[in-house]
């Protein structure tokens, strides 16, 4: 149990924010399973990591690349709309040593959480993945800062126009604290304490010389087949009966949400100059799941790829795993795997972000660099 006092929630205030600064030249990410493009395949062992097995990666890069996902996700596609090659993993540029990393370095690892694994042996709730969180994936970042800044050692300069993604954080906190029982309470207690740890990356960002930091939200996590598997009930009244998703989730990812964009208003007033930005993830991805047909999408609760059930979820067997099978369409799905999106609705969601327009994002992002042609065939292409 947590023995903290509970901490009121203090209301959204209301900002006037100008445009993001466009034409990054490069795009570093940290954050979780939703964010990894391989950090977690390279520091386990392969044979224990279903993504590194097919069908993950099967529509895009047509092999498992330790994505959550059939292929691409949303930092891959932001990458690809700015014109930057996808960010390496941080597990691979770190082992070779000539690759120039001046464009990008992804440094998120699934399972990663938002505080440090100290905090959580205190109070007893295990973490079953990876110690590597928000404060190792830092530490991770400034140790490169070398390599980044080139030999002219000017940081401010390069880092000026990169863009970095920060998270989302905090889904595998609260996941693990709701496995183990944690009450609402708790949960709010810990969203004070991880949305400090992301408002405090966010200072950190900056006055390294990062000019621009992008902040999503958490997802809408009561749509997702693992929570549904997970916290279903035959009360009818726990769930939004025009999307099949539970409410009281729903609601705890909106407070979490509101709270720091709460606290990214005092970041902003701390850090005029630079462009600090809410990426609403929640409101992007709960379109497709109020109006999947408009998107192309016939499936919403259910993931592509999993062992059965309602959900087609089983916690015991990951896709990857035998036995499970994979849909043969995972384009008209939402979920790929329980807890991770399909790159269908990864490209959906990273085109509300840039296109919203400002719907999404806020202050929204300046997307003047990136050309019809090759947003298209970025979008479209597999």
């Amino acid at each position: 149990m947590i023995n903290h006092p509970f901490l009121c929630f203090v209301p959204i205030l209301l900002i006037i924010a100008q445009s993001a600064e466009g034409c990054y030249t490069s795009i570093f990410a940290f954050g979780d399973s939703l964010t990894d493009n391989g950090n977690l395949l390279a520091l386990s062992a392969p044979r224990i990591i279903h993504q590194g097995r097919l069908p993950n990666g099967e529509t895009y890069f047509h092999h498992p690349t330790g994505r959550c996902c059939d292929g691409r996700l949303i930092v891959d596609f932001l990458a690809q709309q700015f014109g930057l090659p996808i960010p390496p993993p941080y597990t691979e540029v770190s082992k070779e040593r000539t690759m120039d990393v001046r464009a990008g370095v992804n440094f998120a690892v699934a399972g990663a959480r938002a505080l440090d694994t100290d905090f959580y042996d205190k109070i007893g709730i295990i973490d079953p993945v990876t110690n590597d969180t928000l404060r190792v994936q830092l530490d991770w970042f400034k140790h490169m800062l070398p390599s980044i800044c080139g030999p002219e050692k000017d940081c401010g300069g390069q880092l000026k126009s990169s863009l970095v993604l920060l998270g989302p954080f905090g889904g595998n906190d609260y996941r693990y604290a709701l496995f183990q029982g944690a009450s609402l309470a708790e949960r709010k207690l810990l969203a004070h304490l991880i949305t400090d740890a992301a408002v405090s990356a966010v200072n950190e960002l900056v006055e390294l010389g990062v000019g621009a930091v992008m902040v999503p939200g958490l997802v809408p996590d009561g749509c997702l087949a693992v929570s549904l598997t997970y916290f279903g009930s035959p009360n009818t009244g726990n769930y939004d009966l025009s999307t099949g998703c539970i409410n009281w989730l729903n609601e705890f990812a909106e407070y979490h949400n509101e709270l720091l964009q709460t606290k990214l208003n005092m970041a902003r007033k701390r850090h005029p100059t630079a462009a600090i930005i809410y990426a609403d993830y929640y409101n992007a991805i709960l379109q497709l799941y109020r109006n999947p047909e408009e998107y192309g999408f016939r499936r919403t609760t259910a993931a592509c790829c999993g062992d059965g059930g309602p959900y087609n979820y089983n916690k015991e067997v990951q896709c990857g795993d035998p036995p499970t099978t994979v849909c043969p369409d995972p384009s008209v799905y939402i979920n790929w795997d329980g807890p991770h999106f399909t790159e269908a609705a990864n490209r959906w969601i990273t085109s509300a972000l840039l296109r919203g327009p400002g719907r999404y994002t806020l202050p929204h992002l300046d997307t003047s660099c990136i050309s019809e042609a090759a947003s298209a065939r970025h979008f479209t292409d597999a």
